[in-house]
């Protein structure tokens, strides 16, 4: 995987939470992009989140020890073994995520600090906050997040998010949220209409709509099971993943739309003839890492609108960006984006050149070691 020989000279250390399998491409580019190396101290997640860890093969990995405390909307996780680990690598400068519900950060931040070191926060953003207390607030919330030399949001949304809350925006880079590489295979080549004229060649031929993700019921699946039935063309459904829902989701498939196929979850190149074949990609609820995937095929999308990642992936002319949890914008959606075959065409063609050009996790590297050279 290329990002366009840009290189950090020094030695790296990246805090994370957990190591999902996901982030692994990215870290592992990130790390051969350093010169000294890259180190990842992250932890395990708890066992009800059903987070699937992965290995690095380039960068280095030093085990936290994660002490999971309270949980919902006052859960924190102190990770033990921090600062030792700083010790032990002596990184030029350090990546954390900037999240405030992990109490060793300062600690980290200060270590650093004391050396004449760069500290990066990297984060979702911070929406501005309303209720009796916002100002106090937004007050705490500036003041961790202004430990830190710069900020990398995943997004644009994220960036406005800082710079409205008080920090500098020339120090805030934006690494757009990616998880997959740019691709390097041409778009599949798909039929030029979705209704073949003749009864027979139907049959053979429906538009296919997928859905790829874990099966949890924020991923709103058996909203998407239901606006099946209410398509003015009758469509293919596959449904990829694996979850606690899978089995609820199966019983609701076989009363509404028998047709309905869950194919469990598939990897690299199990998945790809489901891509490949596919007409349109489909995430009705929050979440989901596959739409850059999906773009990479060259397939337009349908999302949920969510945390402002989507809105650098998703325009309009990709794709749409519906209200969560609104049955008659999917349905109404569907059915306009399966109306027009050429425009369907075009933009999965506009997704394939986000994927290519813009969007990707040699792009988000290059984000990264930019704004690390910019702090030297």
């Amino acid at each position: 995987m290329e990002m366009g020989g840009v290189r950090y000279q020094g030695r790296l250390a990246l805090q994370q939470r957990v190591l999902p399998n996901y982030r692994v491409p990215f870290i592992d580019l990130l790390a051969g992009a350093a010169q000294g190396g890259l180190s990842l101290f992250a932890g395990s997640p708890r066992p009800q989140e059903g987070i699937t860890t992965g290995e690095l093969r380039v960068a280095k990995r030093a085990v936290a020890h994660n002490i999971h405390l309270f949980g919902g909307p006052l859960y924190v996780c102190y990770q033990r073994g921090l600062l030792e680990w700083l010790e032990s690598w002596d990184p030029d400068a350090l990546i954390v995520e900037a999240n405030p519900r992990y109490p060793a950060t300062p600690s980290a931040v200060r270590w650093m600090h004391a050396r004449d070191r760069p500290v990066l926060g990297w984060g979702l953003g911070s929406p501005l906050r309303s209720g009796p207390l916002a100002g106090f607030r937004q007050t705490r919330r500036l003041a961790f997040l202004r430990q830190f030399d710069a900020l990398i949001p995943y997004s644009r949304r994220g960036a406005d998010e800082y710079a409205a809350l008080g920090f500098p925006r020339e120090k805030i880079f934006v690494a757009h949220n990616s998880v997959s590489p740019a691709p390097v295979s041409p778009a599949p080549s798909r039929p030029a209409t979705l209704n073949p004229s003749t009864p027979s060649a139907r049959r053979r031929r429906q538009p296919m709509l997928l859905f790829v993700g874990r099966l949890q019921a924020r991923k709103r699946v058996d909203l998407l099971l239901r606006a099946c039935t209410q398509l003015e063309t009758q469509a293919r459904l596959v449904i990829a993943g694996d979850g606690p829902e899978r089995a609820a989701l199966e019983r609701l498939a076989g009363e509404v739309y028998p047709g309905a196929e869950f194919i469990g979850t598939k990897h690299g190149d199990a998945i790809k003839p489901y891509f490949t074949e596919a007409d349109l990609f489909v995430l009705p609820g929050t979440g989901g890492l596959a739409v850059q995937e999906a773009m990479s095929y060259g397939l337009p999308v349908v999302v949920a609108r969510g945390d402002g990642t989507q809105d650098d992936l998703v325009r309009k002319e990709n794709g749409w960006q519906i209200p969560p949890d609104d049955f008659s914008a999917l349905v109404s959606t569907l059915n306009d984006a399966l109306s027009d075959t050429a425009r369907l065409r075009r933009m999965g063609a506009e997704s394939y050149r986000i994927a290519a050009e813009e969007i990707n996790i040699g792009k988000m590297a290059e984000t990264f070691v930019q704004a690390l050279n910019a702090l030297r």
